[in-house]
């Protein structure tokens, strides 16, 4: 393959730059621009000299050298730490593209590392997790991803699924054997089922994992004047919202950012929902209802003196469906407050028991942080495909359908854990077979 290039660190100027380079011929053109030879060295090391085009002095660098295969990418890796100008950077990758190098497109790095089997397609994907991780949390899920430990987890479900499809195929291929165990259909529900329930635990991992990969959405909602913009800047501790008597001063949506117990919370504080002849607030109101259907979480505001009215009930049922939080502002003002009910003051900036609520509704215990987990939409979708498979595969073997049909669906959940790490789909599924099964004694 052709070698390649890229900068590795930001295109900002700062004291150091990095560009990584890999492929074929990387450590000969590199030789051939810089102040001594890294050709032929076949231990990593750190090289310090100069680098130059045509005899044109470029800049002072350290080379770290990387020999393959025992490299991220499988081949040989050169990593060229300049001073961090942009003007030196682009001179330099110009320099390398003159030689015949090409620009990395994106990730390529990594599905390089993926095709010549240094990570599996679940351990590539982390690394872009761990790049976008906004907490702490965040990025521990992402390294255990990282490291093989999510991985490890397909193993399991896919030796389940191969035992059961073995078991059909051998009672296709061997039905004069009397050795070998039947096929029934009470035998694949009954296994089906084992395998579902294993199923569940890895999609209510996979969900919360997502959480905290991802944060989650969360619209504001409420009538105008209960104190939703002074909510908004309370729970990010400045003033973003403009704050104000007269109803309907937000009209579009104001958004923020926070961290509660290290999950990402998207804050969208929308516009009061009210009837208004107004055409901007009017929009304002139409934005603010399709946020709603757009959020994770929807926290409904009203004012604790007045309890909920017509407006709140319409906007609950508007959240219908949704995780909903009702909460009581202006609680320096009410006298009486009910048990297991949700009391702030927002313009005291006492909210802890709506940081609390929102941790709470999130579901989620301290195992989902250290817990290896198939957090993203691929992931999680191809954990439903084989749950659907199973399904189906129950109905089928109720419905008493021949091993050769019912074996379909299995077929195809296999192959869905297959494509989990990237592997090719289709396996010869012989060797399976025999190492099951004692046939022809």
């Amino acid at each position: 393959m052709k070698p390649i290039i890229a900068l590795a660190t930001p295109p900002l100027k700062g004291a150091l730059a990095l560009i990584r380079l890999s492929g074929d011929n990387v450590f000969e053109i590199t030789s051939s621009m810089f102040s001594k030879s890294i050709t032929g060295m076949n231990q990593r090391g750190l090289v310090f000299g100069t680098l130059s085009d045509n005899g044109r002095m470029i800049d002072q660098v350290v080379l770290l050298v990387y020999p393959g295969p025992a490299t991220m990418t499988g081949e040989d890796v050169v990593e060229i730490s300049c001073h961090g100008s942009m003007v030196i950077v682009e001179e330099i990758i110009q320099a390398f593209l003159a030689k015949g190098v090409v620009y990395a497109t994106r990730g390529e790095f990594s599905s390089r590392a993926f095709y010549n089997g240094k990570m599996d397609l679940i351990e590539a994907e982390a690394v872009n997790d761990l790049i976008n991780a906004t907490t702490l949390e965040a990025k521990n899920v992402a390294l255990l991803s990282l490291s093989g430990e999510t991985s490890k987890l397909v193993a399991p479900l896919k030796e389940q699924i191969s035992s059961l499809l073995a078991l059909l195929e051998v009672n296709i291929d061997y039905p004069e054997y009397t050795d070998i165990e039947e096929a029934n259909g009470e035998t694949i529900v009954a296994k089906c089922k084992e395998i579902r329930n294993n199923l569940s635990s890895l999609i209510k991992m996979g969900e919360d994992g997502k959480i905290i990969r991802n944060g989650i959405k969360v619209a504001i909602v409420g009538r105008p004047n209960v104190g939703k913009s002074s909510l908004l800047n309370a729970l990010l501790n400045e003033e973003k919202a403009i704050v104000s008597d007269i109803p309907g001063t937000t009209r579009d949506i104001v958004e923020g950012e926070i961290s509660v117990n290290g999950i990402a919370l998207h804050l969208l504080d929308t516009a009061g929902i009210r009837e208004s002849d107004d055409m901007i607030e009017q929009l304002g109101v139409q934005r603010s209802e399709k946020s709603i259907q757009d959020a994770d979480l929807v926290i409904l505001v009203a004012d604790g003196r007045t309890g909920l009215g017509e407006e709140e009930h319409a906007l609950l049922k508007l959240a219908e469906g949704k995780k909903t939080l009702v909460v009581f502002n202006k609680a320096d003002l009410v006298s009486e407050k009910k048990e297991k009910t949700i009391y702030v003051s927002a313009l005291n900036k006492d909210i802890s028991a709506l940081k609390d609520a929102i941790f709470a509704a999130l579901g989620l215990d301290e195992k989902a942080f250290v817990t290896p987990s198939f957090s993203n939409a691929r992931e999680l979708g191809l954990l439903r495909q084989i749950d659907g498979y199973l399904k189906q595969e129950q109905d089928d073997a109720e419905m008493g359908l021949t091993a050769d049909l019912l074996s379909v669906n299995l077929q195809a959940a296999y192959n869905c854990c297959r494509e989990l790490m990237g592997e090719e789909p289709t396996q010869d599924l012989t060797d399976e077979i025999f190492s099951r099964f004692c046939v022809g004694k």
